[in-house]
């Protein structure tokens, strides 16, 4: 245990680096978060009926954000002042630093434009570059706000259906090219990593994506706030490499420390966009939307994250591979006909309930039986009823007791 003197934003603070093991991580950062405003957990009622569910849902964490960034966030309120602020050549230069570490990746200052969240961000370039009625191409099951942002805004939504091989998921590249042209697509949002199968895309896969588009005049968003949840033995490739940047000019990146740090609701995203007429385009469209401030604690606990907070990383990613492989393990042992795609990114495992499960049960098996809140198959895609997504970043107490539920039901009621 080293201290250290840092900074953020140009405050000092001091701080003990800790290089944690999986224990030590739980000791030292897992949370009870029942009974703090949280939507996870105090919200249950609301969203499921029952306040008394194990919350395995929405895509955060039960564990606190990095001491590093606590500590440079408490110097920070410490000074007293939250009045307009501007962002510090020492942000841009943690942001541009932690992408060439983690990815080798290239961010430079002037691409970078600011969104409370990625969501928020997608619903304002569908507007920015699309039109009512223009078709917008998603690659399903995934992540719903995607389809949220292209309905919501009255533009034409198109699904390109991955293919499933028994949990195994690839891109569809015949229908993806045929969905294009046949709809005039103008917009394609790709999720890297893809949320919820957890797929991690090959370079093959993504150049083949990208290429398809740039042919066919579509503008690629690739959102990639999942980054730097990888927990396989694939790379993640951040789409601005491929071909080496071939396919820069025709795509902007949606990033946030918010997914890897547990800082959602700080709000602070980045809209990366490496084109200056396609960023000339957005920045007027801006104008007329979006005339709003940087959130000065979000810049705070970024810049903190991303220049100190690798350690932590590696101490989560340690959590996450042993709650999959716990799931894993038993699920295959006690209930081998869930169909468990393998996890190679983002925190989230998907699972095909349908061989002890009719999909028309599933809300009543999983959620009124089992006692599990989880995001359901059919809010990724409607041809998905009878899946489930379940977040493993959490106590694995609470995924022991969720897995020892599904097998309970599935020993006493469900289909063998």
């Amino acid at each position: 245990m080293v201290g250290t003197v840092l900074a953020a934003n140009n405050f000092k603070f001091y701080y003990w680096e800790v290089k944690m093991n999986k224990t030590e991580f739980l000791d030292k950062y897992l949370i009870e978060r029942r009974g703090t405003n949280s939507l996870k957990w105090d919200a249950l009622d609301v969203r499921f009926g029952n306040p008394n569910l194990t919350a395995m849902w929405v895509a955060d964490m039960e564990f606190k954000t990095p001491e590093v960034v606590l500590s440079a966030m408490i110097e920070r309120v410490k000074h007293g002042i939250f009045g307009y602020s501007i962002v510090p050549d020492s942000y841009y230069d943690a942001v541009s630093g932690w992408h060439k570490r983690r990815h080798n990746s290239e961010v430079r200052n002037e691409w970078i434009r600011f969104a409370p969240g990625v969501v928020s961000a997608i619903y304002w370039l569908v507007n920015a570059f699309t039109k009512i009625n223009d078709s917008i191409l998603i690659l399903t099951p995934v992540y719903y706000p995607f389809h949220n942002a292209i309905k919501d805004n009255n533009r034409k939504l198109i699904r390109s259906e991955l293919i499933n091989d028994n949990g195994k998921y690839s891109i569809d590249f015949d229908d993806f090219e045929k969905k294009i042209k046949d709809n005039d697509v103008k917009l394609f949002i790709q999720c890297s990593p893809h949320n919820p199968v957890g797929r991690v895309w090959t370079e093959e896969e993504l150049e083949k994506v990208l290429k398809i588009c740039t042919e066919n005049n579509v503008l690629v968003i690739t959102d990639e706030i999942h980054q730097d949840i990888i927990v396989g033995d694939k790379k993640f490739i951040p789409s601005s490499l491929i071909d080496g940047g071939k396919y820069m000019n025709n795509m902007i990146t949606l990033s946030s420390a918010s997914k890897t740090f547990n800082l959602a609701c700080l709000l602070n995203a980045h809209i990366i966009i490496y084109n200056k007429e396609i960023r000339d385009k957005y920045d007027a469209f801006s104008k007329t939307v979006n005339q709003s401030e940087v959130n000065i604690m979000g810049l705070v606990a970024t810049e903190a994250a991303y220049t100190y907070g690798e350690d932590w990383v590696e101490g989560l990613l340690s959590v996450i591979k042993s709650n999959f492989e716990y799931l894993k393990k038993e699920l295959k042992q006690h209930a081998p006909k869930i169909v468990i795609a393998e996890l190679e990114g983002t925190y989230l495992t998907w699972l095909d309930m349908r061989a002890y499960i009719d999909p028309e049960d599933i809300k009543d098996v999983i959620q009124d039986k089992c006692g599990i809140a989880i995001d359901f198959g059919e809010w990724f895609s409607d041809q998905c009823k009878g899946f489930i997504r379940i977040n493993l970043a959490t106590d694995p107490r609470n995924v022991k007791k969720s897995v020892e539920a599904i097998i309970e039901y599935i020993k006493l009621g469900g289909k063998i």
